[in-house]
């Protein structure tokens, strides 16, 4: 993996190593016969960007970088700043399964010369640079729910699914088998060690799972099922949405995020005299999970939808499936971090609206912050948290709404310094502007209860 500061040396076409990439891209579009690349970079709400590139243009694009506003998506910058440039990462290529003349590209942001700091990308990059210095590599993997919904948005897409315990629903499942086979032969086909799909706990949802890998490919692949899941649901007529909280009566779709660090090709957080098979390394890393849970909040649950999902009653399946208390458990769903086998942590918070690279990003700075400091985690808890954890003393609670996780953020020196004041700032400003937008929307709520007062 490259480092950072590469990037900008690239842009400024003094590595030879861009050279050769660039090379190599034109090479692969003729033998895989690619026609046009989508040079992608996602901003800091989550939004994939991209700018469709020619293959007879791709070896420019990758010695300076395709050309946009950064002010025109969601980046702290103005109309005044200069070019902002995506370095395509020839290594992050993905030949798109349902149209192949098409080549899809994650790259690195450059401004001036100098890597954008503020990149989700970029930031994810360093955590992971910070792991390397203390000689670890972070591997992840990820569970991404989703709803297929009608194409108005208003409705789950299947009117027969309407069990009050749908989870795995086989006849719900075959119902939609024609988009699940399509977007599963996808990742097949592109060698993600696709291995299992399935109807989840909400009428309409869906989870499909791969292999996990080192952290920056997981936020790659990440980004890329987003948009192939929504490319393909759209094939079939129907719309496909990782919204938090689509469905006020349904279960809200996670992104559960599964972690470990190796050394040398050995996991670093097994241990097979522990009770749980997990090393102290590991527990430590729990540690800064649950030391930062609330600023990291902000980054793992960005929306205000987001907090109708982890602060919400049961549902119709009788539970959300999702944390309300900052705890962790062994082998037990209802806690915000889970222990489901030796070796692996489960971190169950983040939701379907998180930033691809930014929750990558915010587990590896919290969990490096546990390792450096030594954090304990306290005592795990062999509770049903959604009975019994009103008789848990002294555990934190998740933040109520996003204006709480925002402030949690901003008052968190270890986020602020390991992730950096230009993302946190820059975060922060945006997001407050969301939160100042939704403060001013008038609900039908409100005038049914206040019209008469």
């Amino acid at each position: 993996m490259r480092r950072i500061a590469d990037i900008a040396r690239a842009a400024e076409g003094h590595s030879s190593v861009a050279a050769e990439a660039a090379a190599d891209l034109t090479k692969a579009a003729k033998e895989r016969g690619i026609k046009y690349f989508l040079i992608s970079y996602v901003d800091l709400f989550g939004g994939l960007r991209a700018k469709l590139v020619p293959a007879s243009a791709i070896a420019e694009m990758q010695r300076n970088g395709a050309g946009f506003a950064g002010f025109a998506t969601w980046l702290d910058m103005s109309p005044s700043d200069p070019d902002l440039f995506a370095v395509p990462d020839p290594s992050s290529l993905i030949q798109l399964p349902w149209k192949e003349e098409i080549g899809w590209l994650a790259s690195d942001l450059v401004m001036g010369g100098k890597e954008v700091a503020q990149a989700p990308r970029t930031v994810l990059k360093k955590q992971l640079a910070d792991a390397a210095d203390l000689g670890y590599t972070i591997k992840t993997g990820v569970e991404c729910e989703y709803f297929l919904i009608s194409a108005d948005g208003k409705s789950i897409s299947d009117d027969a699914d309407t069990a009050d315990k749908p989870c795995y629903d086989q006849s719900a499942l075959m119902r939609r088998y024609d988009v699940i086979k399509d977007i599963c032969d996808a990742m097949l086909k592109l060698g993600w060690g696709a291995y299992q799909n399935d109807h989840e706990d909400a009428n309409g949802q869906f989870e499909m799972n791969w292999n996990y890998d080192h952290a920056l490919l997981t936020a790659d692949r990440h980004v890329f099922f987003k948009y192939m899941v929504k490319s393909i649901a759209e094939m079939h007529g129907l719309r496909a949405t990782f919204m938090p909280k689509p469905f006020i009566n349904l279960t809200g779709s996670g992104c559960h995020a599964h972690v470990s660090l190796w050394n040398k090709g050995k996991n670093a957080f097994a241990d097979a005299k522990d009770e749980l098979g997990m090393s102290k390394l590991a527990y430590q890393f729990i540690g800064g999970l649950i030391h930062n849970a609330d600023a990291l909040c902000a980054i793992t649950n960005p929306t205000v939808n987001s907090y109708k999902r982890i602060n919400a009653p049961r549902t119709i399946s009788g539970a959300t499936w999702a944390p309300n208390t900052v705890t962790y458990t062994g082998n037990n769903r209802t806690h915000m971090i889970r222990i489901p086998d030796a070796g692996r942590l489960e971190f169950r918070l983040a939701d379907g609206a998180a930033n691809p690279y930014l929750l990558q990003a915010g587990l590896a700075a919290a969990g490096l912050d546990g390792i450096v400091n030594e954090r304990d985690p306290g005592k795990r808890l062999d509770i049903n948290m959604y009975t019994d954890g009103h008789k848990v003393k002294g555990a934190k609670k998740l933040p109520l709404n996003m204006l709480d996780a925002m402030r949690a953020l901003e008052k968190s020196k270890v986020l602020g310094d390991r992730l950096g004041d230009a993302f946190v700032s820059g975060y922060l400003k945006l997001k407050q502007q969301e939160w100042n937008d939704f403060s001013r929307h008038l609900t039908q709520w409100e005038r049914d209860r206040t019209l008469d007062i």
